[in-house]
């Protein structure tokens, strides 16, 4: 992977939040590409319950100050960056007062889904793509974990499909068993539409669970990766049936060599 340019973009990473397949496999995958002399960028939410002195976030004025627009709303984004401790890795966290400020991820105290969970992910998606076009970095493989990371592919094809940028960039997505029971916002679907995105594109998310979720980040993007031992069988037959390049689980004590084989061989190729 020397010299070869991966932006990961997670909803977790360790150390930063709690150890999970994701948060973990968000760090590893990154830390081997590092290694191995690629160039990498990771980014996730600057969620309300981390801690920003402990881990040494500090703003980044010049990549600050822009206003993402979120359903007719103006939200303005503010970037925060850290390194991990002995691994020379920057991470770079999207913050915004209204969306992330909350002591908590994606639940309440009692483990309710935050009702405005589609408007993070759309400000999420939108936050990243518009922070890497500040940093004037092309990267070749966009490499996507988690469910509320899940609409940068969708956004990235149709909303920046004109984004020079990302001309070369192949996506990439992790699919994992951490999803959520019920769904989001049943608004979802408008405030997508609101950014000139095409119902046809999106359609699935008139009912959007997390399975709905993961099936536009699938039809959106350009390889997938199985992230659990363990899948809903509906995104194990989506996946069956997407015709793209699919790695399978790897356990993660030995995914380095597959992981680099499948971004070498079919991804880049």
């Amino acid at each position: 992977m020397k010299d070869k340019r991966i932006l990961y973009v997670s909803s977790e990473v360790v150390p930063y939040l709690p150890e999970t397949e994701i948060s973990s496999m968000s760090f590893e995958a990154p830390r081997m590409v590092n290694k191995q002399g690629g160039q990498i960028r990771i980014f996730m939410p600057r969620y309300g319950n981390i801690n920003e002195r402990r881990h040494q976030l500090h703003e980044v004025i010049r990549l600050s100050g822009i206003n993402l627009v979120i359903n007719d709303l103006d939200m303005p984004l503010i970037i925060k960056v850290a390194s991990i401790p002995k691994e020379r890795i920057q991470v770079y966290f999207i913050d915004n007062e209204e969306y992330f400020k909350r002591k908590a991820t994606l639940t309440d105290e009692n483990g309710k889904l935050f009702g405005d969970n589609d408007e993070r992910a759309i400000f999420f998606a939108k936050g990243v793509i518009e922070t890497v076009k500040k940093l004037n970095w092309a990267p070749d493989i966009i490499h996507v974990h988690g469910w509320l990371a899940s609409l940068l592919p969708l956004y990235l094809k149709e909303y920046y499909k004109d984004e020079p940028l990302f001309n070369e960039s192949k996506i990439v997505t992790s699919l994992y068993n951490q999803s959520f029971d019920d769904s989001l916002n049943k608004e979802m679907i408008n405030k997508i539409k609101f950014d000139n995105i095409e119902e046809s594109a999106i359609k699935t998310l008139e009912t959007p669970t997390y399975n709905n979720l993961m099936k536009v980040a699938v039809d959106y993007s350009d390889a997938l990766i199985v992230g659990s031992e363990n899948m809903p069988d509906e995104l194990q037959d989506y996946l069956k049936n997407c015709n793209k390049p699919v790695l399978e689980y790897q356990y993660p004590d030995e995914f380095a060599e597959a992981y680099t084989a499948f971004y070498n061989t079919q991804v880049l190729s």
